[in-house]
């Protein structure tokens, strides 16, 4: 009986091998994609209970009406504010005057790279550095992480934040908060009469998102020349700012995402085109929702002078009423709202012009 076992054995992994290689692909990840680093498995989880706990949302509405602002049966919504940053927060000083006297109106989450020396600030920012924060590098797809990071944590926190503004260390505010907070959720004001003119539907996102970037193409296979295939095809690949404004519709929708993220996440062979936070919201969002969105940002940048891919950098001698009005006109009826990139040493000029300029309505 037993002199039959090495026989049997044998006749069945001859058996199994052709059923391993039918299996084989399903089991095993693709060869293009990496294996999850602990970190990103870390993320899927953060986003998975972002997304959780966000499909109970009327009753979570209902619970923050009690927690957050007493016994009022009507609690406005809220602007969460996504700092991501790699230094210190230089214009807190005016962010503070900026945010001072809404504290019911917005949140704060701020996204440091824990492998650098950073001086949290006071006041406002203070205690609202997430501890989910991991190393981010330039032309990687940790931004785009560290970004999910940040609108997990926002939607786990609060259920009344709606708006999720990403912005960074060197940007700064060109109105008042209570001007941002209108022009966002449409609300009546006669300083934005002219504002509400402008050609977009409430509840829509504000990404830009463009097809026709003459560097397109060299973006697009800066990872291999079919990397992208079969998710993402070059007619569908979008590019577009790294900074946003986003509705929790579409911030859930981030959180979900799999599948493109996969594609993104693959490590960039042409570094010189390769800005996956560039890539990744704009593609996305146009594949699932295009309408949804504007398809321009609300943080004007100057790119006349740029260098190694970083837009002109303000310094305090061109800091002045003009200029903050010339950075608040677009192309269309409405103003920007944000814009970057300032030098820190522009604090103590802007803080001058603050109340008489900036955040006069």
């Amino acid at each position: 009986m037993f002199s039959s076992t090495p026989f049997v054995l044998s006749f069945l992994l001859l058996l199994s091998l052709p059923l391993l290689f039918v299996l084989a692909p399903q089991i095993l990840p693709p060869k293009d994609v990496p294996l999850p680093h602990p970190d990103e498995l870390d993320d899927l989880a953060l986003f998975r209970k972002a997304t959780l706990a966000s499909s109970s949302s009327s009753s979570s509405r209902t619970r923050s009406t009690h927690s957050h602002l007493g016994t009022n049966t009507n609690p406005k919504p809220k602007i969460a504010f996504l700092f991501l940053t790699n230094s210190d927060l230089s214009f807190a000083p005016l962010w503070e005057k900026f945010f001072h006297g809404n504290r019911h109106l917005y949140n704060i989450y701020v996204h440091a790279d824990p492998s650098v020396k950073i001086t949290p600030p006071g006041g406002v920012f203070q205690g609202r550095f997430i501890k989910e924060a991991r190393k981010t590098e330039r032309a990687s797809p940790t931004l785009i992480s560290a970004a999910r990071r940040l609108l997990a944590v926002a939607i786990l926190d609060d259920p009344l934040n709606s708006y999720f503004a990403l912005v960074s260390q060197h940007c700064i505010p060109l109105h008042s908060f209570r001007f941002v907070h209108n022009f966002l959720f449409r609300n009546t004001l006669s300083s934005l009469k002219d504002v509400f003119s402008s050609p977009f539907l409430k509840d829509q996102s504000f990404i830009e998102i463009l097809s026709d970037d003459p560097n397109l193409p060299d973006r697009y296979i800066a990872r291999g020349d079919n990397a992208m295939l079969p998710e993402v095809p070059f007619e569908q690949f979008r590019v577009g700012s790294q900074f946003f404004t986003l509705t929790r519709k579409h911030a859930l929708l981030v959180l979900r995402d799999i599948r493109l993220w996969r594609k993104f996440r693959l490590p960039c062979l042409n570094i010189d085109s390769c800005y996956p936070e560039e890539h990744y919201f704009p593609t996305l969002l146009s594949m699932e929702d295009p309408k949804g969105c504007t398809h321009y940002t609300l943080t004007r940048v100057n790119w006349t002078d740029s260098f190694d891919g970083h837009p002109h950098l303000y310094a305090p001698e061109e800091v002045s009423a003009e200029l903050v009005y010339k950075l608040r006109e677009s192309n269309s009826s409405y103003s920007f709202l944000f814009a970057r990139k300032f030098s820190p040493d522009c604090l103590k000029p802007l803080m001058e012009i603050a109340d008489d300029v900036v955040f006069r309505e």
